[in-house]
């Protein structure tokens, strides 16, 4: 099992969640976070003064799979999220070693 999780920009998540449903993903957790990378924030005006927006709005997708689905998942959030532009996000695959269904106490794969 692994935990795949992309930082997007938030208005390609729609596009995301279609894309993740095509291949069967049914579910996933979905964090509005802040933060930087290349792009180190820009400036803005407001009200005729300017200022610095060091941490920049961001969708963090958190989405526990079989290792089967990892490429294809990979492949849909990158196609999906692409812009072409500066800030588009990361991917990260992560290892799960086990997992639990509160409700049923179902483990492992049963369980996502």
């Amino acid at each position: 099992m692994k935990l795949v999780t992309a930082v997007i920009k938030p208005f390609r998540l729609d596009d995301v969640r279609d894309s993740l449903a095509q291949i069967g993903i049914k579910g996933m957790t979905v964090t509005e976070v802040k933060g930087f990378g290349r792009q180190k924030g820009h400036t803005e005006l407001y009200r005729g003064a300017e200022y610095a927006v060091d941490f920049l709005p961001k969708i963090k997708l958190e989405i526990a799979i079989t290792a089967d689905l990892v490429d294809q998942a990979i492949e849909a959030i990158s196609d999906a999220a692409k812009t072409g532009k500066i800030g588009d996000g990361k991917i990260f695959v992560y290892e799960i070693e086990q997992v639990m269904r509160i409700r049923t106490g179902e483990t492992g794969t049963d369980a996502i």
